[in-house]
């Protein structure tokens, strides 16, 4: 016994008509791609050539690097608030670099004013320790980002010791004994 299946009749019109519009669907697509490509190939020329990208503005990498732009042109603040807002809502990898971006900004405003006179010495430490403070945070968010170990090993060279409460420089750091009751044996 065979097996008889009864295709319904299409006329040859019909499916032309089905497959004209199936190509034209096809062209369109077609033609989107690579507007699309075009759009993509701009936006990383833009952001290689360290410009604010002219499509895709409010995409988080589009801020981002508006962000590292204005921070190489030395406008850090408003790259400091732009890489924050990124931050709120961005994912691990994404706040990691935020985070090291920040930093970086924190060390190279802390390095353009270190040693310049002696009255900015404590505006140079706290900038430094902001970027310290940045690295660290970089490494909790993801702990393979060498960058910012290499960066933070070298602000913390930069830094002062951070002195034990109750010790001067001529006594010896030795146990601090805070809460014991004074006449027990």
């Amino acid at each position: 016994m065979a097996l008889v299946i009864n295709f319904p009749r299409i006329s040859a019109k019909k499916l032309v008509v089905g497959l004209t519009i199936i190509a034209i669907a096809c062209a369109l697509g077609v033609v989107f791609s690579l507007i699309r490509i075009q759009q993509i190939t701009a936006f990383n020329l833009a952001i290689s050539t360290s410009k604010p990208p002219a499509t895709d503005k409010q995409t988080d990498e589009a801020r981002f690097a508006t962000a590292y732009w204005l921070a190489k042109t030395e406008r850090y603040k408003d790259a400091t608030l732009i890489f924050m807002q990124i931050a709120e809502h961005g994912d691990t990898n994404q706040r990691s670099a935020v985070q090291y971006n920040i930093g970086n900004i924190f060390f190279l405003r802390g390095l353009a004013i270190n040693g310049v006179n002696l009255t900015v010495k404590n505006e140079a430490e706290y900038l430094l320790r902001q970027a310290k403070t940045a690295y660290i945070n970089s490494i909790k968010l993801d702990n393979s980002h060498w960058d910012a170990r290499h960066n933070l090993d070298r602000v913390m060279g930069m830094l002062p010791a951070t002195p034990t409460p109750g010790v001067t420089d001529s006594e010896t750091p030795g146990i601090i004994m805070g809460n014991i009751p004074v006449g027990l044996p």
